[in-house]
């Protein structure tokens, strides 16, 4: 199977990737790297043209499109982890660098090699497998029908560890048509250390990104989990729990009366974001190696490193002599690293277009001197919230900042 086949377009890994790569080979990431600028105006149109249509079609439309990237599970066998991250580490220029980052993902983490000139490799990534017949407010039944495939993905795979990820909130229209296999390279591997080799310069530095999130997941077998939820608008007991948010939800999305997923056995790195200390030992053991410097940058929450950068740009450019006060706030893999250098913009990261980022964002710029400018880009997952109006406490938080 091709590589590129193997991995969703629209994860954060990929799609981070894509825009990092895309800034250090000197182009922008307009529409999320999906087609030459030539075509931005077009498409631009026939998106306007799109969200005129009624709430429903365009739910639609956001299923089956998300959906035509879904691998036929029978073929889940065929992805080779080997392949994929020889692939990934391929998007990048073909030059010498200071410094690779490894590990978790993060969009300020993307602003931060942005402006230090150097890749990242990403630990995690999403395979996405085609399922029908499945709600998904049915977490039991979701476990149950990809069991086999999870198992046989891994028999292919030794170096990948399987957190199998359900979540009817936020994934809900892509869950729809697929499910979501987020896999962790437990190793480096021999893709990952071919590149660091090839490309960190003579007494580098690899930079390892550790993102400390966890989730109570259910494992199914040693280097296999299943995780109902995700970090978002719910904290993890409340997609184990009937609370009076999360029952309000399914009656408002006329499903099930309550969820029931299968009890938690253990805690694991949360799926999309949490970092796999396995890997820690391939890393150290390669720069013992090689004579390379080793940085860990360890961090609890995605969104943590974002305060940080933004300051760092901040700072950067009072050094040389530009303006601080445009900031750029980016929201999942919309991202724009390239843009923010040329235009001079403070980027600032968010998770979702959800309630928890905008108090997040609320909490730095009370801290901060005032932005004259505010630039924003959510990205939408198609469905409300369950914490009220968020794009009216987007406008509050920006109007404060």
């Amino acid at each position: 199977m091709r590589p590129g086949r193997s991995l969703a377009s629209f994860d954060s890994a990929s799609g981070m990737l894509r825009a990092l790569a895309h800034c250090l080979h000197g182009r922008d990431f307009a529409l999320l790297g999906s087609a030459p600028r030539s075509l931005v105006p077009v498409l631009s149109l026939v998106g306007s043209g799109l969200n005129r249509l009624p709430y429903g079609a365009r739910r639609s439309l956001y299923s089956i499109g998300s959906g035509r990237e879904g691998l036929d599970p029978r073929k889940v066998s065929e992805v080779r982890d080997e392949e994929v991250a020889s692939w990934l580490a391929s998007h990048y220029p073909a030059r010498r660098y200071p410094a690779v980052m490894v590990g978790s993902s993060s969009g300020a983490a993307v602003n931060l090699c942005a402006a230090l000139g150097i890749p990242w490799l990403p630990q995690t990534y999403l395979v996405p497998v085609s399922w029908s017949g499945v709600s998904p407010d049915d977490p039991r039944l979701g476990l149950e029908v990809m069991r086999e495939h999870g198992r046989r993905l891994l028999a292919a795979n030794p170096n990948l560890q399987l957190h199998h990820m359900q979540d009817p909130l936020q994934d809900r229209l892509t869950l729809q048509l697929m499910t979501y296999f987020r896999v962790k390279r437990r190793g480096l591997g021999e893709a990952y250390p071919g590149f660091i080799r090839g490309r960190l310069q003579s007494g580098g530095t690899i930079l390892l990104l550790e993102c400390g999130a966890s989730w109570p997941v259910t494992q199914v077998d040693e280097r296999y989990f299943y995780q109902f939820g995700a970090i978002g608008d719910l904290e993890p007991r409340e997609y184990f729990e009937d609370g009076a948010r999360v029952l309000r939800y399914l009656r408002e999305q006329g499903t099930r009366p309550r969820w029931d997923p299968p009890e938690p056995t253990t805690e694991a790195p949360e799926a999309e974001w949490g970092f796999e200390p396995a890997i820690r030992e391939d890393v150290e053991r390669l720069s013992r190696e090689h004579g390379y410097r080793v940085c860990r940058i360890v961090f609890e929450q995605p969104e943590d490193l974002s305060p940080l950068v933004a300051d760092l740009y901040r700072w950067w450019y009072r050094g040389r002599g530009l303006p601080q006060d445009r900031l750029l706030v980016e929201s999942f893999i919309g991202l724009a690293p390239r843009f923010a250098l040329r235009a001079g913009l403070v980027p600032y990261w968010a998770l979702f277009d959800r309630m928890p980022s905008a108090e997040r964002l609320l909490s730095y710029l009370r801290d901060r001197p005032a932005f004259d400018r505010a630039y924003v880009m959510l990205f939408s997952n198609g469905v409300p919230g369950v914490g009220g109006d968020h794009l009216r406490a987007w406008r509050d938080v920006i109007s404060r900042g």
